[in-house]
């Protein structure tokens, strides 16, 4: 295992389609609903060809095809991933919405790292990294670093930024389907709407600014 070079926004695309297509088969596509729990760079492995494949099942969980919500005693998953519920029941039940959650952070850890920006910049600003990928959506993607990007990376950016916030609604309510971020990711950036701002994320973690640590299986 390696940790991958600065990727550019096609292969940064084509690595989170699919893997919300992984998670929308590991929710509806088997016989038995397979609940993740650990969407995360160093759980997404990379073939030869960039064809993201998930690992790592120790804390997935089953339950019924037609059913979603869990029984947790304790939380399961990696700070900064972890949805808010599975930390407490009073933000909702416990569902495949926290896998779709994790994934959103992980969207806006990839959008961090297919970036060309000044980091020491960002990682001195107080605000979460979600908070600065949530001011590009109000204020728009002509300004700052993402005004040198061309017009087709532009629009990459912008749809990976909006499924990517849809994802982390505090609300598990709110979230989409991974079918419907699929689908969202697949259409086109001038379809999405504007997600709400999300009132609260996971507990702070490291500076993502820098890289992309998916990891590539050799």
């Amino acid at each position: 295992m390696m940790r991958s070079p600065r990727l550019g926004w096609n292969k940064l695309y084509q690595i989170a389609v699919g893997t919300a297509r992984g998670l929308e088969y590991l929710h509806t596509g088997c016989s038995t609903r397979i609940l993740h729990f650990d969407i995360k760079p160093q759980n997404i492995l990379l073939d030869d060809d960039y064809c993201a494949k998930i690992s790592d099942f120790g804390l997935s969980k089953l339950c019924l095809k037609r059913e979603s919500i869990v029984s947790m005693l304790v939380a399961r998953g990696t700070i900064g991933y972890i949805a808010p519920e599975v930390f407490s029941r009073n933000f909702g039940d416990v569902s495949h919405k926290s896998d779709v959650y994790s994934y959103g952070m992980l969207l806006i850890e990839m959008i961090g790292g297919g970036k060309r920006v000044n980091a020491e910049a960002y990682q001195s600003s107080e605000m979460y990294f979600a908070d600065q990928v949530y001011q590009l959506i109000e204020e728009g993607y002509d300004q700052g670093f993402y005004c040198h990007l061309m017009e087709e990376d532009k629009e990459t950016a912008r749809k990976m930024a909006f499924v990517g916030v849809w994802c982390i609604q505090t609300d598990p309510k709110q979230r989409p389907s991974m079918r419907r971020v699929r689908e969202m990711l697949e259409g086109s950036a001038e379809a999405l709407q504007i997600p709400p701002k999300p009132y609260l994320f996971s507990p702070r973690r490291s500076p993502i600014i820098d890289s992309l640590s998916l990891t590539e299986s050799l």
